[in-house]
């Protein structure tokens, strides 16, 4: 039996009635459940729209407790974004099923994949069939180190557009368009538009996004969701801040 596609259908729904969204990423590793109480008070205050949990690196995070304590505190969907298989938990709301389409690391395109589809079924989690961009952002960052993969150029507005259309039509719901957790640069305007123009389905776009100015600069190019993560570790009123910034659009 498939499982129902409730969590993105919600955020499908607001991408029709051109409202753009917020997602607050939370590395289990550096999340205190005085830092998550905190965040999800803001959050909900802010009107938040998602939670994503996780990161392409864990060390000591539990990624399950962290679930929990967020759900305690907050009815805003909880979203898995994992960054490998063993990042998976049945308490979430939703995961996105990832897979690397601007790398030609065979084990991220489809390999993992493979792995993780019988245990997301098994937990009934609603997958989120999502094509991950690495984008070039100043710095090797986790991501690229762990992924074993070319990041995109950051000039290469032509090759992040053709990319992200091969992903839907083969199928993918979304695009995830991110330059990596503590990235210098965030993703350049000019390539989330021409992504933009070239696909309908939502794009969501994630690192170096610090300022709510940043923020609107990237939704008024063609993101539908901004990912805001190592910004509100150290200044959780970002979370208000942005959201604001992005409501006004």
């Amino acid at each position: 039996m498939a499982i129902a596609q409730k969590v993105f259908f919600e955020i499908n729904a607001k991408v029709l009635q051109s409202k753009k969204q917020l997602a607050i990423l939370i590395d289990p590793d550096k999340a205190s459940n005085e830092h998550l109480i905190n965040v999800c008070n803001n959050a909900n205050q802010a009107q938040a729209d998602l939670i994503f949990v996780g990161g392409s690196y864990m060390n000591s995070g539990n990624i399950e407790n962290c679930i929990l304590e967020i759900k305690k505190h907050t009815t805003i969907p909880v979203i898995i974004f994992p960054g490998s298989v063993m990042q998976i938990s049945k308490y979430a709301d939703a995961i996105l099923f990832l897979s690397l389409i601007s790398g030609r690391n065979a084990d991220l395109l489809i390999g993992t994949q493979v792995l993780a589809a019988p245990i997301i079924k098994q937990a009934e989690l609603e997958p989120i069939a999502t094509g991950y961009m690495l984008v070039e952002s100043g710095n090797i960052t986790t991501a690229h180190y762990l992924s074993g993969s070319m990041p995109i150029p950051r000039k290469k507005n032509d090759l992040a557009a053709g990319t992200a259309l091969a992903a839907q039509m083969l199928g993918m719901q979304c695009i995830y368009m991110d330059a990596g957790s503590g990235a210098q640069q965030f993703i350049p305007s000019e390539m989330i538009k021409a992504v933009r123009s070239q696909i309908d389905i939502p794009i969501i776009v994630g690192g170096g996004i610090t300022t709510p100015e940043i923020a609107k600069q990237q939704c008024t190019a063609g993101a539908d969701i901004v990912v805001v993560g190592s910004a509100i570790e150290s200044d959780v009123t970002l979370i208000g801040k942005i959201k604001s910034a992005i409501d006004s659009l």
